[in-house]
This record gives C-alpha cells, sequence and structure tokens, in this order.
C-alpha cells in the first residue's frame, strides 16, 4: 500500500483560505511494501481522501485507458504516476475547476492489478514471481535461482508505466553489491539479464570451445588459449588466425601465437563471436584446416569460466 501526500496552495486573500499552507512533502510517507514508490497502473485500485471534505473522498479504479472518474472534475489521466503525483495533480484539478480552495489530498494505492514481476534472460529458472512485499533485485534473482552460466554483467529492469529508458545495473562475480546496484523492483516490472560475449577458440588446442568474456566484456588472445589449455605441441602457433565478424563482412586477423609470447606482438583483445583459429603444423593444408574453423565454432563446447 502507498501513502503519498498531495496538494496545499495558500489562498492569502480568499476567505475560504486555509490558516496555514500544508507543504506537499509533510503529507509525504515512505509507505510500505512494494508499492512505495510505485507507479499507478491500468486496473489499479487508488484510494483518494480529501481532508475534512468526505464526500469527495473514496476508492477509485484506473481504467484500461489509464484514467479515472473524479466527482465534479471528470476523468483524470493517472496511469505511470507515483501516488504523490496523482495526489497533487488531483488537489491542483479541484483548484481550477473553483469546487475547493486549499485540498489536501492523500492518494494510496490500495490494490495492484497486476502483483508480479517477470525474470527473464540469464537465468535459471526464468518465469513470473509474486511482487507482494518488498523487494530488491537480488532477491528475484534468487527466487529465479541464481544466475546462468552464461549471464553477463548487465541487467535491465524495465520499470511499470514508465516510458523513460529501463535501468541498467552492473553486477560483479566476486565482490559485494553496492546499495545502487541493489535497487528495489515493484509490481509489474520486468527483470532482464542480459546474455554475455563468448569467443571461440578451435583448432590444435587442449580444450576447444567456447568461453564466455570476463566481467569488463574483454579477453585477450593469450588469455583465450589458457582457457583453452594451451595449444598443443603440434599446433603451429605462428599461423594462427583471428575470424571476426564486422558490420562490413568477415575479417581475418593474422595472429603469431610465438610472438605474442615473447611480448614482440600485442596480445589483441578478442571482441564477442570471436574465432581464434590455430592451426596444425602437421597439416597439409593450413587453409583447408582454416575451412573447419567455422563449423568447429558452431559445435564447440560452451565453458563457464571459473
Amino acid at each position: 500500500m502507498v501513502v503519498a501526500g498531495g496538494f496545499a496552495q495558500a489562498q492569502q486573500h480568499s476567505p475560504m483560505s486555509s490558516s496555514a499552507s500544508v507543504p506537499p512533502s509533510a503529507l509525504i510517507s515512505s509507505g510500505f511494501g512494494s508499492g512505495a514508490v510505485g507507479r499507478i497502473g491500468n486496473g489499479d485500485l487508488i484510494e483518494m481522501s480529501i481532508f475534512d471534505t468526505p464526500e469527495l473522498s473514496g476508492k477509485l479504479r484506473v481504467s484500461n485507458s489509464g484514467e479515472v472518474v473524479l466527482p465534479l472534475v471528470g476523468r483524470l489521466q493517472v496511469t505511470g504516476m507515483k501516488a504523490g503525483e496523482a495526489a497533487s495533480l488531483i488537489g491542483q484539478k479541484f483548484v481550477a475547476g473553483g469546487y475547493l480552495k486549499d485540498p489536501q489530498v492523500t492518494v494510496f494505492i490500495a490494490e495492484y492489478a497486476t502483483q508480479n514481476v517477470a525474470v527473464l534472460g540469464e537465468v535459471r529458472n526464468p518465469g513470473i514471481y509474486p511482487a507482494f512485499g518488498s523487494h530488491y533485485l537480488l532477491d528475484y534473482l534468487s527466487a529465479a535461482q541464481g544466475l546462468s552460466p552464461l549471464a553477463g554483467t548487465t541487467i535491465t529492469i524495465g520499470h511499470a508505466g514508465e516510458t523513460d529508458e529501463p535501468q541498467r545495473v552492473k553486477i560483479t562475480a566476486g565482490t559485494t553489491p553496492k546499495p545502487e546496484d541493489n535497487p528495489e523492483v515493484f509490481a509489474g516490472d520486468t527483470i532482464f539479464v542480459e546474455r554475455t560475449g563468448i569467443v571461440y577458440v578451435v583448432g590444435d588446442v587442449a580444450r576447444p570451445g567456447g568461453f564466455p568474456l570476463d566481467h569488463d566484456g574483454q579477453l585477450s588472445i593469450l588469455q583465450a588459449i589458457a582457457l583453452a589449455q594451451g595449444a598443443n605441441a603440434t599446433a603451429a602457433g605462428g599461423s594462427a588466425m583471428l575470424i571476426r565478424t564486422t558490420p562490413q563482412g568477415r575479417q581475418q586477423i593474422h595472429v603469431n601465437l610465438k610472438k605474442i609470447l615473447r611480448s614482440k606482438e600485442t596480445d589483441l583483445s578478442m571482441r564477442d563471436n570471436d574465432i581464434l583459429f590455430v592451426p596444425s603444423s602437421a597439416a597439409k593444408s593450413a587453409w583447408k584446416d582454416f575451412e573447419a574453423a567455422l563449423p568447429a565454432a558452431a559445435g564447440a563446447s560452451i565453458y563457464r569460466i571459473p
């Protein structure tokens, strides 16, 4: 349930003015539960109370078009507003219509039409979870049985009724989450855990496969080779190839692993979907091996970085 306050406008020259104006902040309460700062949605039930004017107070159901019908004032669009914002607007409408001089309006959300939060993306058990009570991002990730092996570090939270860009949160493994990285989640919100990038190491290496990028979104060639448990003794390390897909097409970058190991060439950073191909020195045709790199990457096992 949300408690929020609303509107007070001093009318110094009117006999109907109250002797003391009540600032909106004095009427605002933090509330409790998931609706403490939640927004009004279609189908919600809101309760409006106007101090010392019970005949105008009562419960209002938000229509599918996002409106409520106020006594005297008529239709008012409230979907997407917080309770305090709706209270302020209602007070303004009563003043503008000449019905009240200094209304002190309180609005709270008595019932949410949708008491659920969707948890999607790279979690072990995506689905719809109940939103009763006050819950935070990590609560819902725990309810979804944690992140999947391919989860990235970016999580987006779409807040119901808001048209702004979704809230983005960064989570780094092995560190204590900061309060700003564990925001409160409200009824109707959607949590989406993005997938991390994958790079592939194929060819004459001990453990060919796909490897997630690290928590900074980067992985160097030597790090990728290390994750593949190194090149085999039969590998032609001086003839490796980095295959990168760009908007302009597929790019092939020659990589000399031997020189990189001796710090004579730059250890390049790999990008999402890069393929590092290490040919065998025993092959009759390195190009023939290269042609096999793409299907090998497509069928590669994906390993989780410890």
